[in-house]
């Protein structure tokens, strides 16, 4: 079977155009097909598996040279990049453009994930390989449907434990329902508005910014913390579960999880959901860590340990992750796509919601 290193050593000969064995080709297909729920998440067969390398391998030659200098800005590990260009970013970006040829209409695939999980750096890599593909991609955070700053304040005098904004009821869901019904039904050479948010705005609070317009947008990415999350049974929130000490905590995840009914109408707007998965739902309050400390070694301000404790557990208090989205990924149906983020932030496994691996 390919090692890592063989792998990387492959890849990259088949980026620059280089021909491979007989044998390591076998190689690269065996591998495939080694990991099935991977392969089943990404319809991947035995009989189909040569086409699928043989349609990647294109799409990594003509992307490479572009790609290249983003990978080296961004990342460190050449080999590791490698693996996740071939195994990951390349054949979702090929099930992206599969999808997108089924319909007439544009894709709009959600995407679910916190903290650390990589968010941003999937949509802009997508973001060129659909490109490349001829499709144009348009990102749209779940943070752009915010309420206006004026709402917001309103907002926080009505129920003064919405300390931050992000929790349910904090965004405008007519206004995304009405920017993901315009985009699933585009009307031609007619620019469809789509809102914006600037959290620099207000120190920082935040506030919604001039539409930005487009058209012959074929594939969306609508990402944010809860994409996709629906109510759970609030029964759950009886049992003691850290952060979730007091009543107090209690009733506000009760009341949160209430709110996710009113965002039903908007992921029904969805035509697919990933879930982009830590294996432990607290690498992000590590990650967030991680971040601000580079954010104040460069000379950037940033929150103490304790403040970033106290600002990821109120989080966890609206929506404890393992209440409402290890519910989700478990749900046959829900998630088409579940991908692992372990604690380095690499790719592990990848599967259909339903089809839990029994390593998790």
């Amino acid at each position: 079977m390919a090692s890592h290193g063989f792998l990387a050593e492959w890849v990259t000969r088949l980026a620059v155009g280089e021909s491979l064995t007989a044998e390591a080709w076998q190689q690269l297909e065996a591998r495939e097909l080694q990991e099935p729920l991977r392969a089943i998440a990404f319809g991947i067969t035995a009989e189909n598996v040569e086409a699928v390398l043989r349609e990647r391998s294109r799409l990594l030659q003509t992307v490479y040279h572009s790609l290249e200098p983003f990978c080296q800005q961004h990342f460190q590990e050449t080999d590791r990049v490698l693996k996740t260009l071939w195994s990951f970013w390349l054949p979702l970006a090929l099930w992206l453009a599969h999808h997108r040829q089924q319909h007439d209409r544009p894709w709009i695939q959600g995407i679910l994930g916190g903290q650390g999980t990589g968010k941003t750096t999937l949509g802009a890599i997508l973001t060129q390989l659909l490109d490349a593909l001829g499709y144009k991609t348009l990102s749209l955070s779940l943070d752009d449907l915010y309420k206006t700053y004026a709402d917001r304040r309103v907002l926080q005098i009505q129920d003064p434990r919405l300390l931050w904004r992000g929790p349910p009821g904090t965004h405008d869901v007519a206004l995304g329902i009405q920017a993901l019904g315009s985009l699933r039904h585009p009307t031609t050479d007619c620019p469809i508005a789509i809102p914006r948010f600037d959290k620099s705005l207000h120190n920082g609070v935040g506030d919604r910014v001039e539409p930005e317009l487009v058209t012959s947008i074929d594939i969306v990415l609508f990402e944010g913390w809860f994409v996709g999350v629906r109510p759970v049974d609030p029964a759950v929130f009886e049992t003691p579960l850290a952060p979730l000490f007091t009543e107090d905590d209690r009733v506000f995840a009760r009341d949160m999880n209430a709110k996710l009914h009113d965002y039903l109408p908007l992921w029904e707007r969805l035509d697919s959901l990933m879930v982009l998965h830590p294996i432990d739902y607290r690498l992000s309050q590590q990650w967030r860590k991680q971040a601000e400390q580079q954010m104040q070694a460069s000379g950037k301000p940033g929150m103490s340990d304790a403040e970033i404790d106290t600002f990821v557990e109120y989080f966890w208090k609206a929506l404890h992750p393992e209440l409402v989205i290890n519910p989700l990924i478990k749900t046959p149906g829900q998630a088409a796509l579940v991908v692992e983020i372990q604690p380095d932030h690499s790719v592990g496994a990848v599967y259909r919601g339903g089809d839990r691996p029994s390593t998790v």
